[in-house]
């Protein structure tokens, strides 16, 4: 996710890449990205951090406030971002230390393609300036919103996780092409353009998607017919459970 960030903010022209030094415990990946972007890959945490003012904490969540607690004395007062899902924003201010700011962001990996789904949330000290950076730099690769914390987790179920359940969706779709004698890549097209179309018809329009759906639905026609096995098959339900599902994870990889 770090990565997909980094680069659909590069892309878009937000952030220069020669002002970005990068970390990872595994240097080939740090270094790849790093050739990949045109920034700088380094040789410690602590480097990343003597070298920038605001930092991107992209740590997994079960690792990060001891991957925190290794760093040496942070120098000054810097901007720490995190992306971790579930940690909360207390807990990293507590590690890293009450000179320091936190936002706390959830992102999704369409931001590479620059139609990311971002929400943030600052901390205690966090300036209005440092959620203007933050905003930035999401706004240039898709959708941002600032919320109170307690629903980052509600965030992390739905544009963190949803593009699982729409990659899941399309493949269905594609599937069912496919048993009706689309070709593959014919049926694949259709199903993600279908996909895509209709989402940007809910954000350009500003209508419900309800309403919508009753544009495509006559009576005793296709589209109804589909609806209809769809109901029996409760994807509706479906996609709701898995949104509470992911919250409620967040929920648990955020107690420490």
């Amino acid at each position: 996710m770090g990565s997909a960030l980094l680069e659909g903010a590069v892309g878009a022209g937000a952030v220069d890449p020669s002002d970005v030094s990068l970390h990872d415990a595994f240097a080939e990946c740090s270094e790849s990205l790093a050739a990949k972007v045109g920034a700088r890959a380094v040789a410690s945490n602590g480097e990343v951090i003597e070298s920038s003012d605001a930092v991107l904490l992209c740590t997994k969540p079960q690792d990060m406030l001891d991957m925190i607690r290794l760093l040496p004395t942070l120098p000054g007062a810097k901007l720490f971002v995190s992306i971790a899902a579930g940690l909360k924003i207390a807990d990293l201010e507590e590690a890293l230390g009450e000179n320091h700011r936190v936002i706390r962001v959830m992102p999704n990996t369409p931001a590479l393609v620059g139609r990311g789904a971002s929400a943030f949330a600052r901390g205690n000290a966090a300036t209005d300036a440092d959620a203007g950076f933050v905003s930035e730099i999401l706004a240039a690769v898709g959708e941002v919103v600032e919320v109170h914390e307690r629903l980052l987790d509600a965030v992390t179920g739905l544009s963190g996780s949803g593009p699982a359940y729409i990659y899941t969706v399309i493949e269905a779709l594609a599937d069912g092409g496919v048993l009706m004698g689309l070709p593959k890549d014919k049926s694949l097209t259709l199903a993600a353009q279908t996909v895509a179309g209709a989402a940007e018809m809910v954000l350009r329009t500003g209508r419900h998607p309800a309403e919508l759906r009753d544009q495509v639905t006559s009576p005793g026609g296709t589209t109804i017919a589909g609806l209809s096995t769809i109901e029996d098959g409760a994807l509706r339900a479906t996609l709701i459970g898995a949104v509470r599902a992911a919250a409620e994870r967040s929920v648990e990889l955020g107690k420490v």
